[in-house]
């Protein structure tokens, strides 16, 4: 049996499990939800290979109904390079991160572009929405929805920041070695077809 279909069904189960714990009002079905959720926790830790005690900080911390989070991605041009930033880890991605609760995605998309790369863009459209877990590696034990968004720059600089270590704009045949569970090759592809086709159609997948 592939880990991705162990994994997929640890992960529907602690979403059951979640919603039992909130809407449940039996103290035995409590008890029963409870038990469920640790057993999903200990198949993704069996699959991943990471500790129980993390997989539950990250994978049975939340309450209510579960839905997926929220990555904005930011595609920008220069000519015909697109902008990647360096991880911390020495790998490049689309400059981007989680969508905080308090802004709009879009607003959330422009936030993170300056924090990671100092510049000031405007946004043009949305280049597409994904789940991550069909197009990102590894799999993550809770939904992710990717928003990628066509940018135009309004000014700024890069400078070494908490986040990234450094900018630059790179063509299709030249990409760096990329962090590819923030952003792949297809999906840097992807933003290079929407930037060159005006009629380009927001793709849902």
């Amino acid at each position: 049996m592939e880990r991705s279909q162990l994994l997929d069904w640890a992960v529907e189960l602690q979403s059951l499990a979640q919603a039992g714990l909130f809407y449940g009002k039996d103290i035995y079905d409590i008890e029963r939800f409870t038990r469920i959720r640790e057993i999903a926790a200990e198949m993704v830790s069996q699959i991943s290979d990471v500790s129980l005690e993390k997989v539950t900080e990250l994978f049975c911390c939340e309450t209510g109904y579960q839905t997926p989070k929220l990555d904005t991605r930011a595609a920008i041009f220069q000519g015909d390079k697109i902008l990647l930033v360096q991880e911390n880890n020495g790998l490049w991605s689309l400059p981007g991160g989680w969508a905080d609760v308090n802004l709009s995605v879009g607003e959330n998309a422009v936030k993170e572009v300056r924090e990671e790369a100092g510049l000031e863009v405007a946004i043009d459209r949305v280049i597409a929405l994904q789940d991550r877990n069909k197009h990102n590696l590894p799999p993550y034990a809770y939904g992710i929805c990717k928003v990628f968004f066509l940018c135009t720059v309004l000014g700024g600089s890069f400078a070494p920041n908490i986040e990234t270590t450094a900018s630059g704009y790179f063509s299709l045949d030249e990409l760096p070695p990329l962090c590819r569970d923030k952003s792949t090759e297809e999906q840097i592809r992807m933003c290079f077809q929407a930037k060159d086709d005006p009629n380009w159609k927001t793709l849902v997948e």
